[in-house]
């Protein structure tokens, strides 16, 4: 007969424990130990997965070093987030919030892939198949190559997949599946860790590639043991507002391409559609002639994105002045503001500052520094900057404007977007030079920034 015990898990990182604890030794947050039920028993080897004779150590000059084989998800941008398509037998963990379009990128991933000659097998959890059949005729016409399963018995789901040997599988969504060995709830830390354990098992057994959706908590993280994350290879992130147009898609990690490297969407009646300039997209409603506003140049991997940084300030009220950020790092705001205030003599401790990265998306790259601080000269002095002119450069806290990465691709996509003049720093200023037809105004410090242009 199973012998039944009790342990308690960390809800956060997955931590286990034989009693309960106040704070994890694992993660250090407080109040977050769960008690769940776990059965013992000898678990046997999947039939066809794990069978095989154990292998022979070999030195690194024996081990063959080859390309990895990727498909194609039709989908440039999400192809560019994969790090150029689908690995054959990774597993891939997409996260969002609810209703910002995680199914409905995946149900378009399925099509393409089925049109393409793919054998896919899309199960879920969640919905009926009655669901996915209304869903999917509003995005367009699917071929016979697509396989839908509802089902969440992860026992019934490793036998159909053993059975079919599709090429990709997705998995809708991993917190509604249970495995039958672990008695906890469905959507436990138990649980969560078990299926995406068998899951894994499959994926690297029979070189099937997979594909899991997870459900994230309030802090947007996906919801379950930090373990979950450390199992897969790839973890993207749908960010932005579900009530927005826009998606942005974050590679948070991959073991087979870059994790600096975002794909921008935006949902439509018939589904996600790519943005192929994030640029021109984020600059669309820009105001003309009103201070406080100024176009700032952030990288995003091998991508330039240009985007509009917009401050207003104040006199206030009240006896400690309010500071908000909306898109960027607070702390990172109050800092410069600092070294306005102390560098180039600006008397901001008795006013209110709002600052707002246009858009709805959140940036904190250091190269947003210099358009942060002269959006809150500008609107300090309440006088416009040049609707063609864009800003990028590090502060530090002497007031030296310091430089960033990929001077040249920054400055070229500005050029690409009609603007005739870049403020940057000094050092960077030879880099930028190579690309002709743009003026470029190299700056040593935040003094020399504003007064070039205000």
């Amino acid at each position: 007969m199973a012998k039944t015990k009790t342990v308690f898990f960390c809800q956060n990182c997955g931590f286990e424990s034989s009693k309960w604890m106040g704070q994890c030794p694992g993660c250090h947050e407080w109040n977050t130990f769960a008690e769940e039920p776990v059965v013992s028993t000898k678990k046997s080897s999947p039939a066809g997965i794990m069978r095989r004779e154990a292998p022979v150590p070999q030195t690194l000059s024996q081990i063959q070093v080859g390309e990895n084989v990727r498909s194609t998800t039709g989908i440039k941008e999400l192809d560019r987030v994969l790090g150029g398509g689908i690995v054959q037998g990774s597993l891939v963990l997409v996260g969002g919030d609810p209703g910002i379009g995680k199914s409905t990128l995946l149900l378009q991933v399925c099509r393409n892939l089925a049109q393409n000659g793919k054998k896919v097998l899309y199960i879920s959890g969640e919905e009926s198949l009655q669901q996915i059949r209304m869903r999917a005729e509003r995005m367009g016409k699917f071929s016979d190559g697509l396989m839908i399963l509802c089902e969440t018995n992860l026992e019934d789901i490793r036998e159909t997949i053993v059975k079919l040997t599709p090429d990709i599988v997705i998995i809708d969504s991993i917190q509604t599946m249970y495995n039958e060995n672990v008695s906890s709830a469905p959507g436990s830390v138990s649980q969560v860790r078990e299926s995406t354990g068998v899951l894994m098992q499959v994926a690297k057994g029979l070189n099937i590639s997979i594909f899991i959706v997870g459900h994230v908590t309030k802090e947007g993280v996906v919801a379950g043991p930090r373990v979950l994350e450390h199992m897969v290879d790839t973890v993207l992130y749908f960010e932005g507002d579900r009530y927005a147009s826009y998606r942005v898609l974050r590679g948070v990690k991959n073991r087979f391409g870059s994790t600096n490297e975002i794909g921008v969407f935006e949902m439509r009646e018939t589904g996600l559609t790519e943005v192929p300039n994030p640029s021109e997209y984020m600059l669309e409603g820009k105001p003309e002639g009103a201070s406080g506003s100024v176009v700032a140049c952030t990288m995003e991997g091998t991508r330039p994105v240009l985007l509009e940084v917009q401050a207003l300030v104040c006199k206030s009220s009240l006896a400690f002045p309010r500071r908000t950020a909306a898109g960027t790092d607070l702390n990172r705001v109050n800092l410069l503001i600092a070294v306005l205030e102390k560098r180039a003599g600006l008397g901001l401790s008795s006013c209110d500052a709002y600052v707002n990265i246009a858009g709805g998306i959140r940036m904190n790259e250091p190269a947003l520094d210099l358009g942060i601080i002269l959006a809150i000269a500008s609107s300090m002095k309440d006088r416009p900057i040049d609707e063609k002119t864009i800003a990028f450069g590090e502060v530090g806290l002497s007031g030296e404007v310091r430089s960033v990465s990929m001077a040249e691709q920054r400055v070229r996509e500005a050029k690409k977007l009609g603007f005739d003049t870049v403020i940057l720093p000094e050092v960077c200023k030879k880099q930028g030079s190579r690309v002709e037809g743009i003026k470029l105004i190299g700056v040593k410090n935040v003094r020399d920034a504003i007064r070039e242009i205000l």
